[in-house]
């Protein structure tokens, strides 16, 4: 699709939104230095940058999450400071966020009915207007159906419509497509395209150059908290031009780790668990020194399978065994003591707490087995002193021990789960889309860690949907489909065509 460039909008109109000289720090840490945006009506604007540029902080601002150290903001030409989200969406500015703010207990309707107020007085009456404003911008929604039951996608289009419903003008989509695939993705840029068609304008914040060029009317570029790129016309820059602004210097290419196998560390056979589709068990081993990449679109056991060999999910039948041990009835504690490690998916509802420290996150795992002192009496210094060692150790940026987790970006966050999964102890890494919603350069830097760590002698079963992913890293490809091992082959035999037929249910 080649975006529009914008309406015709008659002369003098005044801007959607503009942000001129913002700052903005936290616990004296700079995130946004003299930063700009400028946003038009019936425009997508992509603004990218790497992990910890400062789009999101800066996009928080404009919708009233906080509020800046300096600068200022009009809205339609006039001045505006909005001091919370509620006075941000009765001014036209609503935000999704990477990480849904839904009540997974409740229906659609009924999210909606807890923020509409006094547009909706029964769920019935929050339902009749989610699907009218479904049908005014060309979503499905089913407002009946329990939050938990739903796809991220769809979970996300439940997001959007509460947004619209609110009365946004402005729309800001926060890595809309990290979690999703690359239909749902393609989809869900359409309706942007729609959204800016009839008038209304949408930031775009992701680090996929692909949905820039192809969707974005208008770009702007940020590094390191500043505005480096200010509302330049797609049509006017080059994709390797954008690369180049974002990261400042050149990253290294992925390469696969170097390949020394040794024995068999997990196995796993005739595996079944809950929502299971395939009729067959699964079977996989995975050796020391390599990587097997599990490919597979989303919803096909991914999760299920992660959380049984964690040890978070009982299986239904079947067996896994590390080194040759059974470990079905082994809690998470210790199959961890017997080298096991995992990267969940969702990296906060699974790995990190968010209002816990660095430090604190980095030390979870050793505080269960009393290692930083003596139980239920922790060694401050020690706790603070090996973060600052992990925090310089993975690059960490904006990280200081004592700072909330949840003031990281997204790609720092990951770090931070890295850093303490990727110990000295590791002997089988569980890694579910450890890039997913990650940069340019920190899926290199999350990859190249991963690498060296197999390179060392551990061994990874790298779950992911992303298929260039898999192929920089694998040695071995297997697809799932089903919940079932589909076909799998040696890096050196695997075609676009092979992974296609399997993905899609044949051979």
């Amino acid at each position: 699709m080649t975006p529009g460039l914008a309406r015709k909008l008659p002369p003098g109109t005044p801007n959607a939104l503009e942000m001129l000289g913002v700052s903005k720090a936290f616990d004296g840490k700079p995130a946004l230095d003299d930063a700009g945006f400028t946003l038009s009506w019936g425009e997508v604007h992509a603004l990218v940058g790497e992990n910890g540029a400062g789009k999101s902080t800066l996009m928080n601002i404009a919708a009233g999450i906080y509020a800046p150290d300096a600068g200022e903001q009009r809205l339609d030409g006039l001045g505006f400071a909005p001091t919370s989200p509620a006075e941000a969406a009765r001014a036209g500015i609503g935000m999704v966020h990477q990480h849904f703010r839904l009540v997974e207990s409740f229906t659609v309707a009924e999210n909606a009915l807890l923020i509409l107020g006094a547009q909706a007085r029964s769920t019935r009456q929050a339902a009749m207007l989610l699907l009218q404003k479904a049908k005014d911008v060309g979503l499905t929604i089913d407002p009946s159906r329990k939050v938990s039951t739903l796809s991220i996608a769809e979970r996300q289009r439940a997001e959007i419509l509460k947004v619209l419903l609110l009365g946004a003008r402005i729309l800001i989509l926060d890595e809309p497509t990290a979690v999703l695939t690359e239909d749902e993705s393609r989809s869900l840029l359409e309706f942007t395209r729609r959204l800016a068609d009839q008038g209304l304008a949408v930031v775009l914040i992701t680090h996929k150059l692909n949905e820039v060029a192809d969707y974005s009317d208008r770009l702007t570029v940020m590094r390191h908290g500043r505005t480096v790129l200010a509302s330049a016309p797609m049509a006017d820059v080059r994709e390797a031009e954008i690369g180049a602004l974002i990261v400042g210097e050149a990253i290294a290419a992925n390469t696969r780790p170097a390949s020394r196998v040794g024995d068999t560390c997990l196995s796993v056979r005739g595996l079944r668990f809950s929502g299971q589709k395939s009729a067959h068990g699964l079977d996989l081993h995975l050796r020391a020194g390599e990587v097997l990449g599990l490919a597979g679109v989303g919803g096909n056991g991914q999760e299920e399978l992660a959380a049984c060999l964690s040890g978070g999910q009982k299986p239904l039948s079947g067996t896994i065994a590390i080194a040759g041990e059974i470990v079905n009835d082994l809690p998470p504690k210790a199959r961890r003591a017997m080298g096991l490690r995992l990267i969940p998916a969702d990296r906060f509802a699974g790995g990190l707490i968010r209002e816990m420290t660095v430090a604190e996150n980095l030390a979870m795992t050793d505080i269960a087995q009393s290692a930083p002192g003596r139980r239920f009496l922790l060694n401050r210094k020690r706790l603070d002193e090996n973060a600052k060692q992990a925090i310089a150790r993975f690059d960490i940026r904006g990280a200081a021990p004592g700072r909330r987790t949840e003031l990281l970006s997204g790609g720092n966050a990951q770090k931070v789960l890295l850093a303490r999964e990727l110990d000295s102890g590791m002997k089988i890494l569980i890694a579910h889309s450890p890039a997913r919603g990650l940069d340019v350069k920190a899926s290199a830097f999350v990859r190249g860690a991963i690498a060296k760590a197999v390179e060392q002698g551990a061994a990874c079963l790298l779950i992911s949907e992303d298929l260039q992913e898999i192929l920089a890293l694998s040695h071995r490809v297997a697809v799932i489909n089903g919940g079932a091992i589909a076909g799998e082959r040696v890096i050196a035999d695997v075609t676009p065509d092979w992974i296609g037929g399997l993905l899609a249910g044949h051979a």
